[in-house]
């Protein structure tokens, strides 16, 4: 499994999970909120599954 995520796309979804899983859990968003582990996952993990099913590359490839 390559990573397909790039720096700033990972980044980004860290943060965008963080705050909707705190928000969730504080109850200021309902239950939707949980989302918020999806974009985490992918931004720790680096790879995300729906960029592989469209064929798209966030980050450049390694020679």
């Amino acid at each position: 499994m390559q990573s397909n995520v790039g720096k700033l796309d990972r980044a980004l979804r860290v943060v965008t999970g963080l705050v909707l899983v705190a928000l969730a859990a504080t109850g200021i968003v309902d239950w939707w909120g949980w989302l918020g582990i999806l974009p985490l996952a992918t931004g720790l993990v680096g790879y995300c599954a729906v960029y592989s099913l469209l064929g798209v590359r966030a980050c450049p490839l390694k020679k």
